[in-house]
């Protein structure tokens, strides 16, 4: 009978469509995880039974959606068939369940075939009025649109509506959520997220809307999902630094690169100015110099001239004596102390301008090399970052001259005289820059959350790539550097995270 269902639902997986392309902000990054969760119920071959709900993925291979929504599958496994449709591709996958909490109303789903990019949790603080987005598939707008069963298992973008938080509650002994972000049946199971697409609980149910009373939805909170994922064995990808929209981001980035740039020309102003006063002392302390090396010139040059006298004059008198040999000896030594003496005398240095120009001129220390290199342990800074989906611990780099990196990976060179690598993963939705500027000690992530097609085309980009390791050849370096920028160009306007950090050498 399982066997049958099967063969079932992959017959109406043939029946598929064609995806709308996705929007290139973080709720659609986010809605790339979101799947639609169908139940199917068979008997002796015949279709009894339908539904369906909303799942979004904590795992590449592992949803998590309400136990509401496959109650039917675990109460009949034999005769109900769990579908996992994603929201990208051309193919449903059958789901096996893992694990159910009929009391926090969770269950996790397991399934194969495809990987798909898992939501990550935050965990910091919400307030009240904080702007919430729903993703899933209402039914009411399935029943609007759908022309067939097939409809119900064919990859389709979620559904967002958005409100803002209105509060904590206790529902059935549950910690939720109270929000306004439009839900109806079908969205149960699906996330509630915050601005950077990151799930902020679950959404379970809805109030009654009778005689005109305003619908409110209820998300169970991520500390029921936390403990529920926790006693099923399975990690739970969080975060809780606070949600920086791509415009704040964006403009910090604009504001921090004019205030390094003030502080650039007014460092190079100072320097400026202290090299001129450094000239000017130099100058005085040249023409000081001069003056006293040109009165030892002279006074050396009179006291040769002394001695040299005298030698002469010590000659005359032992020749006088009959002593000519000495008087010989005597007056030639004074002759050379005369001729030291002429010689000193014009030897001395004159005022001549360029040469105590030459000797006032300030040394200036040649441009700083590119330092920061070997093992270093880097720290997230989050004021310079936009973190969305990734974890913000401390990454350890271990970098040589050559741009050998963890020996392993081959950082290209760039403009500004930093290491560059770009990172186009098969089994992610994610292209990642890596970045290392030496001379700051910084290193930063910059990740692109894309859709199927764009991710296909990186890839294409990325087999072109030839060098696979470390190398020390600069002509391979240069043509990794090339083939980045291809990847680099083709890669959207705005990111999706960006992750700074400043690093430090290992201890």
């Amino acid at each position: 009978m399982k066997e049958l269902s099967t063969r079932l639902l992959l017959a109406l997986a043939l029946l598929l469509g064609v995806t709308a392309p996705a929007r290139a902000d973080d709720i659609s990054a986010a809605g790339r995880g979101v799947v639609r969760i169908v139940t199917i119920a068979v008997v002796e071959g015949e279709v009894v039974g339908f539904g369906h709900g909303s799942g979004f993925a904590v795992a590449p291979n592992r949803v998590i959606t309400n136990a509401h929504v496959v109650e039917a599958a675990e109460r009949y496994p034999g005769d109900v068939v769990i579908g996992v449709v994603p929201s990208e591709g051309d193919k449903s996958y059958q789901g096996r369940l893992v694990a159910i909490d009929a009391d926090r109303d969770l269950a996790l789903i397991e399934f194969g075939g495809i990987r798909l990019p898992a939501l990550t949790f935050y965990n910091g603080p919400v307030s009240e009025g904080d702007a919430m987005i729903a993703l899933g598939y209402p039914g009411n707008v399935d029943l609007a649109t759908a022309r067939s069963a097939a409809d119900f298992i064919t990859p389709l973008s979620p559904v967002r509506s958005q409100g803002v938080f209105s509060g904590r509650r206790n529902l059935q002994g549950v910690n939720v959520l109270l929000h306004t972000a439009g839900i109806a049946r079908g969205n149960s199971g699906g996330p509630l997220l915050d601005p950077c697409g990151r799930v902020l609980g679950v959404n379970s149910a809805v109030t009654r809307a009778d005689d005109g009373d305003a619908s409110f939805g209820f998300a169970i909170g991520n500390d029921e999902v936390a403990a529920f994922l926790r006693e099923a064995g399975q990690t739970m990808p969080a975060n809780g630094v606070a949600c920086t929209s791509i415009a704040d981001r964006l403009a910090q980035d604009r504001s921090e690169a004019e205030r390094m740039r003030a502080a650039d020309e007014a460092r190079m102003r100072e320097e400026a100015a202290k090299a001129a006063a450094d000239r000017e002392s130099a100058l005085d302390q040249a023409l000081v110099d001069n003056f006293a090396l040109r009165e030892n010139f002279m006074a050396a040059a009179a006291l040769l001239l002394v001695l040299g006298a005298m030698g002469l004059g010590a000659g005359a008198v032992l020749y006088t004596g009959g002593k000519q040999r000495e008087a010989l000896w005597a007056a030639g030594g004074g002759g050379v102390l005369v001729l030291a003496s002429l010689i000193t005398f014009f030897t001395r240095p004159a005022f001549d301008p360029k040469t105590i120009e030459s000797a006032a001129r300030v040394a200036v220390p040649p441009p700083a090399q590119a330092g920061g290199l070997g093992k270093l342990v880097c720290t997230i800074e989050p004021a310079r970052s936009r973190v969305t989906v990734s974890s913000t611990q401390d990454v350890n780099i271990d970098i040589n001259a050559d741009g050998c990196v963890n020996g392993r990976t081959q950082y290209a060179e760039t403009g500004q005289q930093n290491w560059q690598r770009i990172l186009v993963p098969d089994d992610e939705q994610t292209v990642s820059v890596l970045e290392y500027a030496p001379s700051t000690r910084t290193y930063s992530t910059t990740r692109y959350l894309l859709p199927a097609g764009q991710m296909a085309d990186a890839r294409k980009l990325r087999s072109d790539v030839k060098i696979k390791a470390c190398s020390t050849d600069q002509a391979a370096r240069a043509d990794l550097a090339a083939k980045q920028q291809a990847i680099r160009t083709a890669l959207p306007q705005v990111f999706n995270e960006r992750l700074v950090y400043s690093c430090k050498p290992a201890s």
